[in-house]
């Protein structure tokens, strides 16, 4: 069974998950691992029990194995900030993952992808995607240099929330979640895969991520890169919400000709140089900055030269 740590609120928090027929653990090498991810048998009509913070709701899991549930505190109570945990269970397996309670004075909501943006993954290489597909798992996946500093300066001097959109299949949780913490990414990410299908394949980010910023009043960060459709997605979110969305940073991983694309958004190489920006903003903290990125500073790339998001 799968249960994916979650983003929540004082006064909700909605957990999702996926009931399997049989694990999909073990096996002696990546390889191994991944096809049984993706080949595991989904439960039907399985009971599940999740429960958080005391609170408990049985629901029946869908065609395809995956369950939704909104869990809210007694009436009159607000569950407690922070970092917590949430349990799925059926017919004697659990399944535990974190949750982070987001309070309503967190500054920011960072949504990132994951292919390229923090994870080497190739995606414009068919031969190289498949083969980090397959043939990588959280321990051996290249992560991108910087990009967990870059995180953690934003993280800086309180506490943003942050939320992993990525077009990865749903069953790869436990292998993105080694992966984040393996490289010191910040601990609290709420993680929102693909549910692989015919209908997924394009399309499956917006409204995942338009149904974070209903759920999350606070200003947005949005952290991509240039190999796939993050510029377009992002640019939609952006006329979606007004205001809200305080920066775009876009890693240059390729099909990066046309800069009608990145109009608004900050184009980079080096995370350092998104940081820097990021700290000229004041979306990420300086002192952090210039610990992590010694060869940058603040005025890198000046404010004037991105176009801004008018409120």
């Amino acid at each position: 069974m799968l249960l994916a740590p979650a983003l929540g609120r004082p006064d909700g928090v909605l957990l999702q998950g996926r009931v399997l027929k049989e694990a999909p653990s073990g096996g002696s090498t990546a390889l191994t691992r991944n096809v049984r991810r993706l080949t595991a048998s989904n439960w039907e009509g399985a009971r599940v029990e999740v429960s958080f913070q005391g609170v408990s709701v049985s629901v029946k899991s869908g065609h395809d194995g995956n369950f939704e549930v909104n869990l809210r505190p007694p009436e009159g109570q607000r569950f407690p900030a922070g970092a917590s945990e949430a349990e799925a269970k059926v017919e004697g397996v659990r399944a535990r993952a974190p949750v982070e309670v987001i309070p309503d004075s967190a500054p920011l909501l960072v949504v990132s992808d994951f292919d390229d943006t923090v994870a080497v993954t190739n995606v414009t290489s068919p031969v190289k995607l498949v083969e980090s597909a397959l043939l990588k798992d959280g321990d051996t996946q290249a992560v991108v240099p910087g990009m967990a500093a870059f995180y953690g300066c934003l993280r800086k001097p309180t506490s943003p929330a942050f939320a992993l959109v990525s077009g990865s299949p749903v069953q790869y949780l436990p292998r993105i979640r080694t992966f984040l913490e393996r490289h010191g990414f910040p601990a609290g990410f709420g993680l929102y895969l693909r549910d692989i299908g015919p209908g997924t394949l394009a399309g499956y980010k917006q409204p995942a991520i338009r149904r974070l910023l209903q759920q999350f009043p606070q200003p947005v960060v949005l952290v991509g890169d240039s190999g796939e459709k993050d510029p377009e997605v992002y640019a939609q979110i952006r006329d979606e919400f007004p205001g809200r969305v305080k920066a775009i940073y876009i890693r240059d991983a390729g099909r990066t000709e046309d800069p009608a694309r990145f109009q608004g958004m900050v184009l980079f190489k080096d995370p350092g140089d998104a940081a820097a920006h990021a700290a000229a903003e004041g979306l990420a903290d300086t002192a952090c900055v210039a610990a992590a990125f010694p060869k940058s500073a603040p005025a890198v790339v000046p404010a004037a030269t991105v176009k801004q998001t008018a409120p």
